[in-house]
């Protein structure tokens, strides 16, 4: 009985083998049959799985730290109160490097002779400039040199020195310009930012090399030249160096099919339940300005289903925020807040609106170059690239409010609302409630920046504008967090550079500055 069990068992085995070995090479071949792909085919994916995480942690953190909403809560790992748990550097650590293997590979392809194109080139150069940017901001020292290098057996990357990052990445951002004026055609539908204008890429890269520009200009070692170049690319030579310059140029996705190509595009915020979109307050800081501006895009006149244009809800006293960082057990009541889509019928809510998917917009780059001209760095005051920049973060998301960026009815608005621009205030004060010129043009660029990644946060770090109220529930000791600390992967799978890299920059935690900040 026992040898028929064998036998039995032998001969199904044999059965299964014989099975799996039928039909092997068929059913293990790619039937798509490509072994390979285009840089056209990368681009789209990546722009959008970057910029998808950039608006998760936009809602989920930097809108928590830096006062547009609060998640009423009184448990621990509150991020509007500065109690910033280890996991929450995760998520775009883990994103940010997976996607700079296809943003590098599109530069590789579009150098090889068969699929050689500059503008490729170019466009991988602005985009893994723009994704190490946010890298090495968020988290100071980071695998740069050797990142992205396992399939050349590079497995454990050492950390470059956020100085030496800086300085390569402004040399990628030149050689994509330079590459750039050619104007080499690439293919539209393969392009969710600008449909195929490389004459629009050209700007962005551009305008990304003055928002980088601008971030270490108050370095020493540095800012001579620094200083040096904004004023080549602003006032000596601004034809070799197009940027920015209406909201055309702007560099956004637009979601929900509105983007002038074949596919189309959801918002990352649709994937959040509508009941959980809304159930952050938004903050007294961010909502008090807006109502004593009689901000148009709060302003149901100006909106869409009577919900304003940033559709936000009033509360049972009207547009009022919760402060921030309040005393843990003050029992606060959550009254404005953003309407989820579940809430508006047939209309267009801050969860489905196609315009939220900014990577950098031109009233950023009207601010930057405010902040120039009132540093003395280039020619003209700082006034008009001041308006210019509150004209254009408005008609961003409302296009008729100002005709244009001179429109007089712009300083108007700016007088009424008592932020119009003045030359005999000083360059800087870090008192609250005291008008000077820094003050002006980082609570309007706050305002530009909405939803843009981390940059109110990053923006903050560098000017320590706007001046935010401080709550008496804070933690971490009331300081605003300098930066989050190295995922736990990097410690596990890297633990050697990862070393070498506290050892360097100073302990992983969140109040180590990163080198621009440092005196």
């Amino acid at each position: 009985m026992k040898n028929i069990k064998n036998y039995t068992l032998l001969f199904a085995v044999g059965i299964s083998f014989l099975s799996c070995k039928k039909d092997f090479n068929e059913v293990n071949t790619d039937p798509i049959g490509k072994s390979s792909t285009t840089a056209n085919q990368l681009l789209a994916p990546a722009l959008i799985n970057v910029l998808s995480v950039n608006m998760s942690r936009n809602r989920s953190f930097n809108n928590e730290l830096m006062q547009v909403t609060v998640d009423i809560n009184d448990g621990e790992g509150r991020i509007f109160r500065y109690d910033v748990r280890r996991n929450v550097a995760d998520q775009t650590w883990n994103v940010w490097y997976p996607e700079l293997t296809n943003l590098r590979n599109i530069g590789t392809i579009a150098s090889q002779p068969e699929s050689l194109n500059k503008s490729y080139q170019a466009i991988s150069k602005i985009s893994e400039a723009w994704v190490f940017q946010l890298l090495t901001d968020v988290y100071g020292d980071v695998p740069y040199t050797q990142a992205n290098q396992g399939k050349e057996g590079v497995l454990e990357p050492v950390f470059d020195k956020q100085k030496d990052i800086y300085l390569d990445l402004f040399k990628k951002l030149e050689e994509a310009n330079t590459l750039l004026a050619d104007g080499v055609a690439i293919i539209p539908t393969g392009d969710p930012l600008y449909q195929g204008d490389v004459s629009k890429w050209r700007r962005l890269g551009n305008s990304l090399y003055l928002r980088l520009l601008m971030r270490i200009a108050a370095k020493t070692d540095v800012s001579a030249q620094v200083i040096a170049k904004i004023k080549e690319m602003v006032d000596t030579n601004p034809a070799k160096y197009p940027i920015m310059q209406d909201n055309t140029h702007t560099a956004k996705i637009l979601w929900n099919g509105t983007n002038s190509s074949t596919a189309v595009f959801s918002s990352p915020f649709m994937n959040t339940r509508a009941v959980d979109f809304r159930t952050p307050a938004i903050t007294k800081f961010f909502m008090d300005n807006l109502t004593t501006w009689a901000d148009p895009r709060i302003d149901t006149r100006f909106g869409r289903n009577n919900i304003g244009r940033w559709g936000i809800a009033q509360g049972p006293g009207g547009y009022i925020g919760v402060p921030s960082g309040y005393a843990a057990g003050s029992s606060v009541v959550k009254q404005a807040y953003f309407y989820s889509d579940a809430q508006v019928t047939n209309g267009i809510t801050l969860q489905t609106d196609a315009y939220t998917g900014i990577i950098m917009n031109v009233a950023e780059v009207d601010f930057i170059l405010a902040e120039a001209a009132a540093k003395g760095w280039i020619n003209t005051t700082g006034e008009t690239y001041y308006y210019k920049g509150i004209a254009d973060a408005i008609n961003y998301w409302l296009p008729s409010v100002f005709a244009n960026p001179n429109d007089p009815l712009v300083k108007a608005y700016a007088v009424t609302a008592d932020i119009d621009w003045d030359n005999n205030f000083p360059l800087n004060s870090t008192t609250a409630g005291a008008a000077s010129k820094m003050e002006l043009i980082h609570l309007q660029k706050y305002y530009a920046m909405f939803l843009v990644d981390f940059q109110q946060w990053l923006e903050y770090r560098r000017t320590g504008h706007p001046i935010l109220p401080k709550g008496t529930g804070l933690e971490n000791g009331g300081r605003m967090p300098a930066r989050l600390n190295y995922p736990l992967i990097s410690q596990s799978t890297n633990p050697t550079s990862y070393k070498a890299a506290v050892a360097s920059q100073g302990a992983d935690d969140i109040n180590t500055l990163v080198w621009w900040q440092k005196p």
